[in-house]
């Protein structure tokens, strides 16, 4: 098994967001973006799989190559422009609607896995089409490789047997409360969880946003806190923020089971609550892993409590 190494599978893209707050403009984000970014804060080796356009600055992929994320996977197609979203997010910012989604070089996206992250510790699929998760999946060594699976309303909408496939495959799922719910026709949480635990993950994570997220492993339950904010920018890339600082610490301990999972989860927690206060990855590039350490005792403290 190769040491420390975590593959991130996800977009790397060109967003614009407006939120009560702003408006963002262009910025760079994308899944494989936030979630390597992520990883990157913990003693581990990322490697991105992911393709970007002609229109790409090519000096940021250097930067995220600084900061020890290997870019060999990433495919440059000078054919075409990187992939492009827009969306605007309501009051309440637990909603939004999606203005523009241009696929653009993404639809020819064909992932080659780097050779020496084929066992990788970890591998992290982002919010991608399943056929293109297959594919990764595919060209690892599942036996070496814890699997995390990222997915979306979208495809349990339009793809329901290739995401089925993938989930089967899947150690580790994370995903929100209204898509377990989708997934599985139930309105009790514990019970959306326990149905898709049956269908293939051991360990399943139901993520509610501003109120943290729940783990389900065989009957045992834990409830990761979020980080309560009052100065909320933009929550775009907390959801990837949270998977890949979950991954990340995953990935530098030495076994996965329960109880190293629901730390790795108060970490991916602590990350996320970084992310989410500027557009883009503004906040994330500038936060060190002491910040991170702080708001994780902050985030114990918090659910601490003594019995009389």
């Amino acid at each position: 098994m190769q040491k420390n190494k975590v593959l991130v599978v996800g977009t790397i893209a060109f967003d614009e967001v407006e939120t009560p707050s702003g408006s963002s403009g262009k910025v760079i984000a994308g899944s494989a973006t936030y979630i390597s970014l992520a990883t990157s804060f913990f003693e581990v080796e990322s490697a991105i799989v992911s393709i970007v356009g002609r229109d790409f600055p090519g000096d940021y992929l250097e930067e995220l190559a600084d900061r020890n994320i290997n870019m060999e996977g990433v495919e440059i197609d000078n054919t075409g422009d990187t992939f492009y979203w827009k969306g605007r997010y309501h009051k309440d910012m637990n909603r939004r609607d999606t203005l523009v989604t241009d696929l653009n070089t993404l639809a020819n996206f064909n992932p080659i896995v780097p050779d020496a992250f084929k066992d990788a510790k970890v591998a992290l699929l982002g919010n991608l089409h399943p056929d293109i998760q297959e594919s990764v999946i595919s060209q690892i060594n599942p036996q070496n490789t814890t699997i995390i699976l990222d997915t979306m309303n979208f495809w349990i909408e339009r793809t329901w047997d290739e995401l089925m496939q993938v989930v089967s495959k899947t150690d580790i799922i994370t995903i929100n409360d209204e898509e377990a719910f989708q997934m599985t026709g139930k309105t009790n949480i514990l019970s959306a969880a326990k149905q898709i635990s049956d269908m293939g993950p051991s360990y399943v994570i139901i993520k509610k946003g501003e109120h943290g997220a729940l783990l389900y492993h065989k009957d045992q339950t834990f409830l990761a806190p979020a980080v309560i904010l009052d100065n909320v920018v933009d929550p775009t890339g907390a959801g990837d923020t949270f998977a890949g600082g979950m991954a990340g610490f995953l990935a530098s301990q030495a076994e996965m089971n329960f109880e190293v999972l629901k730390t790795a989860m108060v970490y991916g927690s602590s990350v996320a609550s970084f992310c989410v206060t500027d557009f883009g990855t503004k906040a994330i590039v500038n936060t060190s892993i002491s910040q991170i350490k702080k708001r994780v005792d902050m985030l114990k403290k918090s659910v601490d409590f003594k019995t009389f």
